[in-house]
């Protein structure tokens, strides 16, 4: 059997720091568990500018499409505002999720018991929630041309276009249902139809996919900023949201601050099957580069932990172990252990961004 393989980018900011606790996590598997993976580790965003002038050298391209998954921390910083927009650090993350064909981001939002009290919303509206946003990460507005800015007259303008083939929303559509079909069966698609022709284009294939292809999943259409305001009211009535990439953008951050903090959420972004069948796979924490705490032992590695348990679940077919490590960060979190973005006026054991690995690690160790 072939050894899985995963290509690790740490990138900029906390990235480095919360990886180096992913890598805990990694070794743990490997000494405790058995499971060997063929590591490999590079560079993006500021530190591949840094060292080559570029976001994303082509080497680290090649080895991103040979791997059964990337892990990636996070990208960017105020020294790289300066750039050109063609190789700031967000170009590499861009290149890897377009080149790589990455078309379904899956974006959990679960509120662990623990942290109810973070949530900006009443804990009633926020215990228990465990929804899943998958937007459509490759196309859309992020990518349509014509784009750019230019002189009209005596003023600037700034044009950017909102694009959707039939085949991109369709591929979108099927991954909402079928990972629905292993959840709650349920979906909700957000688009704009009032007011845009991709919005129409979009809820029609959607419900041309379902009505074909997945009549048992129950469908719903909601109007993005309807759903936005559904979100924030009664959240735990959806179970997977469907959207484009801009409303998908905006609609999942939102969504992750029901949960209490962007420390706590990872991410998954798939593409087609490869040969071996696994989907091509990026994985990533939500949050960013955060370089206001970099270096300073403050940053919660717990999304980007989750993220590699997404990793095992999605494309190393590990869904025992997946669970494993989710267990181990609910048992963190139940016995107080808390990083400084999950301090709230109850207190807790404070920890660094190591220490919080630690007791992952350990919380793992009584999971034997």
């Amino acid at each position: 059997m072939t050894t899985p393989s995963l290509l690790i980018l740490p990138g900029d900011g906390i990235g480095p720091e919360v990886m180096a606790e992913v890598r805990k996590i990694i070794d743990w598997m490997g000494a405790k568990r058995g499971l060997a993976f063929d590591v490999s580790e590079d560079l993006v965003g500021g530190a591949a500018y840094d060292a080559h002038g570029t976001p994303l050298h082509d080497d680290t391209m090649a080895k991103a499409q040979e791997v059964d998954a990337v892990l990636l921390g996070a990208v960017g910083g105020p020294k790289y505002d300066v750039l050109d927009f063609s190789v700031k650090p967000e170009r590499g993350l861009l290149r890897l999720r377009k080149e790589m064909d990455l078309y379904a981001n899956l974006r959990p939002a679960q509120c662990f018991d623990a942290l109810s009290d973070f949530s900006s919303l009443k804990k009633e509206v926020v215990a228990g929630l465990d929804i899943m946003i998958i937007r459509e990460l490759t196309s859309g507005v992020y990518f349509g041309e014509p784009r750019g800015i230019h002189k009209e007259g005596n003023e600037r303008v700034g044009i950017n276009t909102q694009r959707y083939t039939e085949s991109e929303i369709a591929r979108v559509a099927r991954s909402a249902f079928e990972m629905a079909r292993k959840r709650g069966n349920k979906v909700c698609s957000m688009e704009k139809a009032n007011v845009m022709e991709s919005g129409i284009l979009w809820r029609d294939v959607v419900q041309e996919i379902h009505d074909a292809e997945y009549p048992d999943v129950e469908l719903s259409h909601m109007y993005a900023d309807a759903g936005a305001m559904q979100l924030t009211r009664w959240p735990k009535q959806f179970d997977v949201i469907v959207t484009d990439n801009l409303f998908g953008d905006l609609l999942s951050d939102l969504a992750a601050m029901l949960t209490g903090s962007l420390g706590m959420l990872p991410s998954a972004s798939l593409g087609a099957p490869m040969a071996n069948g696994r989907p091509k796979a990026l994985y990533e924490p939500v949050h960013g580069s955060a370089p206001d705490i970099a270096g300073q032992g403050k940053a919660n590695p717990i999304a980007c932990i989750l993220s590699f348990a997404m990793a095992l679940r999605y494309s190393f077919d590990m869904g025992e172990e997946a669970a494993r490590v989710e267990s181990a960060v609910e048992k963190v979190l139940a016995d107080g252990v808390r990083t400084a973005d999950l301090m709230g006026p109850e207190g807790g054991m404070a920890v660094t961004t190591s220490g919080m690995g630690d007791a992952i690690i350990a919380a793992l160790d009584t999971s034997l």
